[in-house]
């Protein structure tokens, strides 16, 4: 085929790879907001409940924020290899690239970067989506990217994927992608009322809503696993092919639910052995502390006064009372 200012003709203006989850890139942005508005009020918190109060919001934050997010990321299951491939279909031109697959909740991205970047008078950097999420119609997406004419590499992952290929794979991600997704926004909701809950304070209901929290986490990284272990077809770019392992909203979700788990673990057991030092790690035996603090000596030595002549009275013997009384009358 003849090139056509310098590239093929099917791609006669340069494409570029969108460089970043615009909705994670949301997230995050709301959640160090408020994070930042817990901050600027910190020193208005008195005492040693400061530290306790920030470990707490932080660590909530951060629980929330992975729970939300990782419904959005599409590193779930990764794999990437470096092989000599065609770059583009009816074409002899081999190009040096590294092939990358990320699978996410919602669909799958293929990228392709060159190696070195710019080969064959083009710039090769792909970075292309193909939903599956309920509602979304992968076939119509793969039909489209044919008549768009992406690089084959990139077509050749994608088609594994398709609802007609003979590995079978895309119904089972499809499904296990949605229940997963469907568990994470109701351990989403969890975490909330747990919030709830601890700010009443109901401890002991608090931590049993993030233990409930801890295991939504853990099914839906069964539900996903349940697509993970199932044989898949094998992808092969010449002597080499393209292996995927868990990726890094897999692990990070784990890590969120054992921490969870952990948490309402701790709280049933300090509530149970050392109520006391629970209450401290919540601000709830220093409001007394702080309140004498407030009261001043002066005060405390006439609340001290009143409260021992309040017990006198009532040791006195019952014949004092009456004098009292005739007295009065």
């Amino acid at each position: 085929m003849t090139l056509f200012d310098g590239s093929f003709p099917f791609y006669p203006n340069t494409r570029m790879p969108f460089p970043f989850n615009t909705t994670l890139v949301l997230i995050i942005s709301v959640f160090v907001s408020v994070l930042a508005m817990f901050i600027l009020i910190l020193p208005g918190i008195r005492g040693k409940g400061r530290f306790f109060w920030l470990l707490r919001v932080v660590t909530s934050l951060f629980i929330g924020a992975v729970i939300l997010s990782v419904n959005f990321t599409r590193d779930w299951e990764i794999g990437r290899v470096t092989a000599n491939t065609s770059y583009k279909s009816f074409s002899r031109a081999m190009v040096n690239a590294e092939i990358g697959l990320h699978i996410g909740l919602a669909g799958v991205n293929i990228t392709l970067v060159g190696n070195p970047v710019n080969q064959i008078n083009e710039t090769i950097n792909y970075n292309e989506h193909f939903a599956w999420h309920l509602g979304a119609d992968y076939t119509r997406i793969y039909a489209d990217s044919l008549v768009k004419g992406l690089p084959s590499p990139i077509l050749y992952v994608a088609e594994k994927f398709s609802q007609h290929s003979p590995c079978g794979v895309h119904n089972r991600y499809r499904i296990s992608g949605h229940y997963t997704s469907v568990t994470l926004w109701l351990a989403f909701c969890t975490w909330l009322i747990s919030n709830m809950l601890f700010s009443m304070p109901i401890l002991l209901y608090g931590s049993c809503m993030i233990l409930l929290t801890a295991a939504l986490l853990i099914c839906s990284l069964l539900f996903f696993s349940v697509a993970r272990n199932s044989p898949m077809c094998t992808i092969r770019f010449g002597p080499a092919s393209l292996q995927t392992v868990y990726g890094a909203s897999f692990w990070l979700t784990l890590a969120t639910g054992l921490l969870c788990f952990l948490l309402g673990l701790g709280v049933i057991v300090l509530n149970s052995v050392q109520p006391e030092k629970l209450k401290l790690v919540f601000n709830l035996s220093e409001e007394g502390r702080e309140k004498e603090e407030e009261e001043g000596p002066v005060q405390l030595s006439l609340r001290d006064k009143a409260s021992s002549s309040e017990q006198d009275m009532l040791l006195a013997p019952l014949s004092e009372h009456c004098k009292v009384m005739v007295t009065q009358l």
